[in-house]
């Protein structure tokens, strides 16, 4: 494709629909390809919004405020990295033609909301998934529990992200609260969550999956080496890559996400959640776009995963290639504070080939992701553990500078 010069009346434009720090390592990607990229948000200095072109802070999910802002921008791409967007206004801006949206507006209605997702794959693709029910009133809910799901299960609402609103629930005794808890905290309010069973895995799996053009000019389908992951409440606190595993389950692993990604369509990176047992592989999640789990690509790839969704995007060619084993660990705020400081950073930085990025977001939440920490070692074990202490080095403080 021809790229045009940012900031000139022949730019090639890229509409940045969420600017944390996914969306700025995206942006940093893009502009190394002369793309001019304005990052969106529903607050001021998210973290992309500190190295776009410009930025704007609208209420994403106002269908009528993002028909607005595109038709000011008239962008060539509209790349959504969060779950909270109108996507009415995606599919009637792609209707209406003129720019495209990554991966194409059916993925962003899919992926957006577990329901349309799980529905995609486990009925209509018959993919394996956890056992798992839609409920829109607690006492819906407490009958889908009591007659087929059974305890523990897992609470979330349709629509969230990073853990958000998501319980596990032991006994019925904590079946409202998780419900209370769900119709809170997820980024729309749907009136609807979904509830799954528990399931016995031996561990769970981010495959980057990149859909990009050949030297042939079509789609094709390539995928990074397995990321493994540790979540806490739902939301990651260490990945590694590689993730060991066997062959067949690799194998079906693969399968699956070509299989989900190819009916989802569109060029971009996937990020596909699956959980693993033995040779037995179910599917959990897809993202249509990097995945805070993938931030390891940052030191293990040979193109880190933004760099692999920007050249998707752009129809440039792709490179999934594994350089060295490697780990990421999160640094957590630990306190609710605007204009936090940091401390520490020498001493992490001092642990053998670490790197930290911190994320510079204007405002501190207790366990919002502030930074992560990053590690390469000869062994995904060593690379762990460096990653983990050189996190724990950093900081945080109320005082600013």
């Amino acid at each position: 494709m021809k790229i045009g010069t940012a900031l000139t009346k022949g730019a090639t434009k890229a509409l940045l629909l969420g600017s944390g720090e996914l969306g700025k390592e995206l942006t940093i990607s893009l502009q190394r390809y002369g793309i001019e990229v304005i990052a969106v948000d529903r607050y001021q200095n998210a973290p992309a919004q500190h190295v776009a072109h410009r930025s704007h802070v609208i209420n994403m999910t106002d269908t009528d405020a993002m028909k607005k802002l595109i038709a000011l921008e008239q962008p060539d791409f509209i790349i959504p990295e969060i779950e909270a967007i109108a996507t009415q206004a995606l599919a009637d801006i792609e209707k209406e033609g003129g720019c495209t949206v990554i991966p194409n507006a059916r993925a962003i209605q899919l992926t957006m909301n577990r329901e349309g997702i799980r529905t995609l794959a486990a009925e209509q693709l018959k993919i394996p998934t956890s056992n798992y029910a839609f409920a829109q009133s607690f006492e819906e809910l407490q009958a889908v529990v009591d007659n087929s799901i059974g305890y523990p299960c897992f609470i979330k609402p349709t629509m969230s992200s990073s853990g958000k609103g998501q319980s596990k629930v032991k006994n019925p005794e904590q079946l409202k609260q998780a419900w209370d808890y769900a119709q809170s905290r997820g980024r729309t309010v749907t009136g609807k969550i979904i509830v799954e069973a528990e399931i016995d895995f031996d561990f769970e799996i981010t495959l980057l999956t990149v859909r990009a053009l050949n030297q042939n000019d079509e789609v094709e389908t390539y995928f990074c080496q397995p990321i493994g992951h540790r979540q806490e409440n739902g939301d990651y606190r260490e990945s590694w890559q590689p993730q060991k595993m066997s062959i067949p389950a690799l194998k079906t692993a693969q399968e699956i996400a070509f299989k989900v990604t190819s009916e989802i369509g569109g060029r971009g990176l996937f990020g596909v959640e699956l959980f693993i047992k033995g040779d037995t592989v179910l599917f959990n999640e897809v993202s249509p776009r990097p995945h805070d789990t993938g931030m390891v690509t940052m030191v293990t790839q040979k193109q880190n995963e933004f760099e692999l969704h920007a050249r998707a995007i752009l129809g440039l060619p792709v490179n999934t290639a594994l350089r060295q084993a490697g780990a990421s660990a999160v640094i957590l705020g630990s306190f609710d504070a605007q204009g936090v400081g940091y401390e520490g950073l020498a001493e992490a930085l001092a642990v053998p080939e670490s790197e930290i990025r911190l994320f510079a977001k204007p405002e501190s939440f207790v366990n919002r992701r502030m930074g992560i920490a990053l590690a390469n070692a000869e062994t995904v074990r060593e690379a762990r553990e460096r990653a983990v202490k050189a996190a724990s080095l950093v900081s945080i403080n109320h005082g600013g500078k």
